[in-house]
């Protein structure tokens, strides 16, 4: 039975060391997802004023204003991160820029800190 056990452990060890010489010749490269780049237009980058509008304790809206025309059309989504809750909520840009005020759907409570994120999305 001893005989046998040493067998087993050699057999073990080769095959684990074999497993190891492998994973061992694995070259390791930096590669890239995606066949293409493309570039993405922006309709501004300038910066952008932003007001978080309160009711009560909680962020009911945010205002974002200095919007360019070329944003005309685009879709603003902003998102109000307390680190505890989030919420977010979206609206078109008029026509002409200007400013747009974004209903939050959850009116999540202030804090004393808080990050307030900004898509534009199109035209």
């Amino acid at each position: 039975m001893t005989m046998l056990r040493r067998v087993l452990v050699v057999i073990l060890v080769t095959a684990t060391g074999a497993v190891v010489g492998a994973a061992a010749s694995l070259s390791l490269a930096s590669g890239s997802l995606g066949a293409a780049t493309a570039a993405t237009p922006r309709c501004t980058s300038a910066g952008l004023s932003v007001l978080q509008n309160l009711t009560a304790s909680t962020v009911s809206s945010v205002t974002v204003g200095v919007l360019p025309a070329a944003c005309g059309g685009a879709t603003l989504q902003v998102t109000v991160n307390t680190g505890v809750t989030n919420s977010s909520g979206s609206a078109v840009v008029p026509g002409g820029g200007g400013s747009v005020t974004v209903t939050i759907a959850v009116p999540p409570a202030v804090t004393a800190s808080e990050q307030t994120d900004l898509v534009l999305v199109g035209p």
